[in-house]
């Protein structure tokens, strides 16, 4: 069979490693530039590879392509392939046909990294034999290869993406995890939020009744998605709100400070097994955490992880890189790298989470994003805007009305150095720069951990 893969990033080329190894005829493609790891891997193993073109004729030879999430459906060569019926999937969905482990996944538009990396955490606390992949970690489909010598994990924990979730089709989550549903990609999905919340709810497709499905009560689409789906038997509901006795309620007595609450919380479960913990004692601060936790907890204990692990994890885990990530205070002023928020709910949920002025870094890629919702959180909480993009014309429209009115100040600037030398200009002591862009990082940037990382080297350096 002739496999084609289209992009030859981390896991076109693990899919292409591991087609080899499976017998297919394999051939890479990706429209840009391939890093030079990636071509000495696929070098290493002797499979073809093209950059800077997609060769028509070539690619539409193939009896199945495995295409990046990146690569949307409006694509020409995926319109073309599509029209004369050649399957396209994604690597995730290839990978999966060849490992006998169980399958954790997550998603949701926020907080899915962290609940992902505090899954994949205590499982391996636990004991489990245990991969981290999908959109975090290493090629999904590369650990599958490399099991062939190294022996099949028990669990493979699953961060996947809308975009993944799209070229989808065979694939079975044992036990599915879906945090919230919130605007996010709407340019990709011809901006309607249900083609997006479909698109969300794919992570159940082909469950069955042994499976389980563990989301958030609370969201605004997700419990009446469910009325539409009879096949997702095994629900386990979790919300964040003081109902004692509810399944996998998440809040018992009064609550805690730190994630919005009096002092005395309790983090409590009923299923699948009861199990408390005072809220004061969880690493991760903040109510989004709280839902995160929440659902890390239910995770692990439904996949057979201890009580007593499980209280222990959720005691000492630190965090994830580019998520709410404090940078250090210098000059009297603190910084905090929220990279990966690149929607507006992620950025309103940072915002929320400030105690002193802040000093608000938003721009990049617009992904059809409404900023209205930020609008009364950046008055009550912002002393200036540092708009970072190739283009900050919707963001000037967006904000500046309101800016001249609220007094705040506003720069405009095109790359993270002036960025950061804007900030330190504008912020006082005592303030708080928050990097917490609302938008996708490829005008400027490699991707968000690219982002992140270059404030943290020029903050370092003040």
């Amino acid at each position: 069979m002739k496999l084609v893969i289209l992009g030859a990033a981390e896991s076109g080329v693990g899919a292409a490693i591991l087609a080899q190894q499976k017998g297919y005829e394999v051939f890479v493609s990706d429209k840009g530039v391939i890093q030079p790891h990636y071509k000495a891997m696929l070098d290493a193993h002797g499979i073809g590879w093209e950059e800077g073109q997609h060769t028509t004729e070539r690619i539409l030879a193939a009896t199945e392509v495995v295409k990046s999430p990146g690569i949307p459906d409006t694509a020409p060569i995926i319109v073309k392939l599509h029209a004369q019926g050649t399957p396209v999937i994604a690597d995730i969905e290839f990978a999966a046909r060849y490992t006998s482990a169980k399958m954790l996944c997550v998603t949701g538009s926020n907080g899915k990294t962290t609940t992902t990396s505090l899954i994949y955490y205590i499982l391996q606390k636990a004991g489990f034999r245990v991969g981290l992949a999908g959109n975090i970690g290493r090629s999904f489909a590369l650990q599958v290869a490399e099991a062939e010598e190294k022996g099949m994990p028990d669990w493979f924990v699953l961060e996947l993406s809308s975009f993944q979730l799209d070229t989808m089709f065979d694939f079975r989550a044992n036990i599915a995890v879906l945090l919230n549903i919130t605007p996010d990609h709407l340019d990709r999905y011809d901006f309607c939020m249900q083609n997006y919340v479909h698109s969300k709810m794919r992570i159940t497709r082909n469950q069955q009744p042994d499976d389980t499905f563990i989301y958030w009560a609370d969201d605004e689409y997700v419990p009446a998605e469910l009325e539409k789906l009879p096949h997702v038997q095994h629900l386990l509901p979790f919300t964040d709100l003081p109902a004692e006795g509810s399944l996998g309620s998440g809040v018992g007595q009064s609550g805690h400070d730190a994630y919005g609450f009096a002092p005395g919380a309790v983090l409590c479960l009923s299923a699948p097994v009861p199990f408390e913990m005072p809220l004061d004692e969880l690493a991760l601060t903040g109510r989004h955490n709280l839902r995160n936790c929440l659902a890390a907890a239910m995770a692990a204990l439904q996949a057979g992880v201890s009580p007593e692990v499980v209280r222990a994890c959720l005691h000492d885990f630190s965090g994830v890189e580019h998520r709410l990530e404090p940078v250090g205070t210098f000059h009297g002023v603190h910084y905090i790298n929220d990279s990966k928020a690149t929607n507006v709910d992620a950025c309103f949920v940072a915002l929320k989470a400030q105690t002193t002025p802040v000093v608000l870094i938003v721009g990049g890629t617009d992904k059809g994003n409404d900023y209205s919702a930020l609008y009364t959180l950046v008055r009550e909480k912002c002393r200036a805007l540092v708009y970072l993009g190739a283009d900050n014309a919707k963001l000037h429209a967006a904000f500046d009305a309101l800016a001249a009115e609220a007094g705040i100040a506003v720069a405009d600037t095109g790359s993270m150095a002036e960025c950061v030398a804007a900030c330190r200009t504008l912020a006082k002591v005592g303030d708080t720069v928050l990097l917490s862009p609302c938008c996708a990082s490829f005008d400027l940037f490699q991707n968000m951990a690219d982002r992140g990382r270059q404030f943290k080297a020029l903050v370092s350096a003040l």
